[in-house]
């Protein structure tokens, strides 16, 4: 899916349904000029939640009016104060509390969003016959977003992808927030996310580790061959349970 990325996001493209949703987009979003205009046309503002991957908030357009009202300058602003980044960034794409009604001219706002559609939908697409091909697809388009472990951990899937790679147990999550990050910041060079090459090599071992945990794998899987010969503990040793309740009880 990684080396044919261009291929699939093609076929997703040429979908009619999804060519006549794309072709509306642009056609319309370039006449919005304000945040009413926005909420009011049901096509635009549903096709622009799911290119963010907030199609399960569509229905609340009272709170996502707050949202684009009081935009992402201001560290107070409403979209600032949820650990998913996806508010602040749907507010800084249709920023209309700085730019007014010029803001659908962006390419941000146009092109752009059709482009975060497709991929939402492609990653969909193969969520729904593997979930772990998702979270691969949607860690290596979050990647560059990715500066420190609290970014991984503010994201739930951001999160998920981390914690099979390191073959963390699900008690981890429920750790000191401060304690998990320097935990992962320990294990994990989070610069190397950065260089093709490496991240490639980590999403093949989230990979490998995701098929494993959920029997999805065969003997002769080329990843777990390679994370076998490592020598690589796959169930929860004794050390690591240990270093797991040292974080439940804060360090103590």
């Amino acid at each position: 899916m990684t080396n044919n990325l261009d291929r699939s996001l093609t076929t997703v493209a040429s979908d009619p349904t999804l060519e006549r949703e794309s072709a509306y987009y642009l056609e319309n979003m370039e006449n919005v000029t304000s945040i009413d205009e926005f909420l009011e046309d049901d096509r635009l503002f549903d096709y622009a939640m799911k290119a963010f991957g907030l199609e399960d908030m569509d229905y609340a357009k009272t709170f996502m009016r707050k949202v684009l009202e009081e935009g992402i300058d201001d560290d107070d602003s409403f979209a600032k104060q949820f650990t998913d980044g996806k508010y602040a960034a749907f507010a800084e794409t249709f920023n209309f509390a700085r730019y007014g009604e010029v803001t659908t001219t962006f390419e941000a706002t146009r092109q752009d969003v059709v482009d975060a559609y497709l991929r939402q939908t492609l990653e969909e697409k193969e969520g729904s016959s593997n979930e772990g091909v998702r979270l691969a697809l949607y860690f290596s388009r979050q990647v560059s977003d990715i500066e420190s472990a609290y970014d991984i951990l503010a994201d739930q899937a951001l999160a998920e992808v981390v914690y099979t790679a390191l073959g963390l147990p699900d008690e981890f999550a429920s750790a000191d927030i401060d304690k998990q990050a320097e935990y992962i910041e320990e294990r994990i060079n989070i610069e190397d996310f950065q260089d093709p090459e490496a991240l490639q090599t980590f999403l093949e071992r989230f990979s490998a580790m995701y098929d494993l945990q959920n029997e999805t794998a065969t003997a002769t899987s080329p990843a777990l061959q390679v994370i076998t010969s490592a020598n690589t503990t796959i169930t929860m040793d004794e050390d690591l349970r240990a270093s797991i309740q040292n974080l439940k009880l804060g360090g103590v």
